[in-house]
Formats: C-alpha cells, structure tokens, sequence
C-alpha cells in the first residue's frame, strides 16, 4: 500500500491523503464519508455495517473496505494528519479507537479492558491492541511524536496529547514542577516502562497561535498606563 499526503494542503481547508493499492491488497476504512475521489473497479469498494464495538466507539454505522487495486483519497479536516504505523507481531501498544481511520488486512483489533486506576486517568473503560501484521492509519491534530520510556525515569506527557502507549506502563496522573509550573499547566501523565509513547502536537499549536495572534496584557497596560500610549504602542 502507498499512501501519499499533504499533495494538496491548506491550512484553512485541511489536507488530501492518496491511497494506492495493488492487486488483491486491501484495507479497511472508518471514515468512508472522507473519500472524495476513487479511480479503480466499482466492485472494489464494498461497505458494510461497524461490529457493534466499532458502532459504539467510533459512533459510526458504516466502514468502506478497498481492494485494489485502486487508488482513492480522502478528504482530513483542517488541522489533522493521517499517521501511518508498520505493526509486527509482539506490539504492546494501546491505542484510542477514536484515532484510527484505516488499517491494513492481517492486522486484527482486540478489546484491552484498563484497571480502575487508568479507568479514572484515561476517563477511559477500555483501549485497542493491534495483533498480527500490517499496517494502521491514525488521525491526529499535528505532528505524532514518539518517545522511549524508561523503566525508572519517568516521562511526563500532556494528558490530552497521548495517542498511544504500551501495555506495561505505569501510568499516574499529576503535573510537575513548582508551585506556579504546576498551577499553569494540564494534567499530565507520568509514565514509566518500556517501549515507545505516541503523543499529538496539534494542541498545543493551536495555543501558540492563539497566544501569538493576542497583544498581550502587557501591552494592553502599557497603552491604557503611560501618556499617549495608544499613539505610540501598536
């Protein structure tokens, strides 16, 4: 399968991603509606009703399964990417259904049911395991960052930014740093264990711009403060 993105990308209008497969090669979309274009035999495409899992957790009906070959794109909303990840056998990762948008045949889904404790940090009851190999499509909010845990070192991660981490971590749900870092921050998870964490970027981006685009409270002062502020401080 290859896949290309950004071929046509704005930042107001969001991205196209291009699917290529070759013959016999299939892959299963969650988001159909996305597709805006498909170039390849009308019986190559075929839709079908979400298992009930998939219905509650993507709170969708209807998945489109593509068998090439074929070529089709699909259309991601502003400020999204598409994250293509190669799974083999032996991966531990847990993933938020609510991520994926595609995955690739010979790769099969499995409910991990969390503790109580990653229950109440998560605001989450279960997570996905991937077994088998292939591959699997993520929809994300700006670049996907990976980390490497460390089994006695931990590494904190904005809570809302995590996309995926490894069975045998240790989670715990805390800020960091001093009394004004802690009083200004989202909560994060600090994590240890082995193995590699996903974590989005597109958060914290929007903030920055937001943050970039505003004058500032201090200026804002300064003008209505000093003597002809509003003349001299643009």
């Amino acid at each position: 399968m290859n896949i290309t993105g950004g071929e046509h990308q704005d930042s107001s209008s969001g991205t196209a991603v291009t699917f290529s497969l070759e013959d016999r090669e299939l892959v299963y979309v969650l988001h159909p509606q996305q597709i805006i274009a498909y170039r390849g035999p009308s019986s190559g495409r075929s839709d079908k009703l979400m298992n009930i899992k998939g219905i509650y957790r993507k709170r969708k009906l209807i998945q489109g399964d593509f068998t090439g070959p074929c070529r089709f794109t699909a259309a991601l909303p502003p400020g999204f990417s598409l994250k293509m990840i190669t799974l083999e056998d032996g991966s531990d990762l847990l993933y938020d259904f609510k991520h994926l948008f595609c995955y690739s045949s010979g790769i099969c889904m499995k409910t991990k049911v969390l503790s109580m404790k990653n229950m109440l940090f998560t605001r989450d009851a279960v997570k996905i395991k991937f077994a088998g190999s292939g591959q699997i499509g993520l929809l994300t909010q700006g670049v996907v960052c990976q980390e490497v845990l460390h089994p006695t070192e931990p590494l904190y991660i904005d809570a809302r930014s995590v996309i995926a981490y490894p069975e045998n971590a240790s989670l715990e749900l805390t800020v960091y740093g001093n009394n004004l870092a802690s009083q200004h921050m989202n909560y994060h998870f600090k994590m240890t264990g082995r193995g590699t964490v996903l974590f989005q970027a597109g958060e914290y981006n929007r903030r920055l711009a937001q943050d970039l685009d505003d004058e500032g409270v201090i200026k804002r002062f300064l003008r209505e403060a000093l003597p002809f502020g509003g003349v001299f401080i643009k």
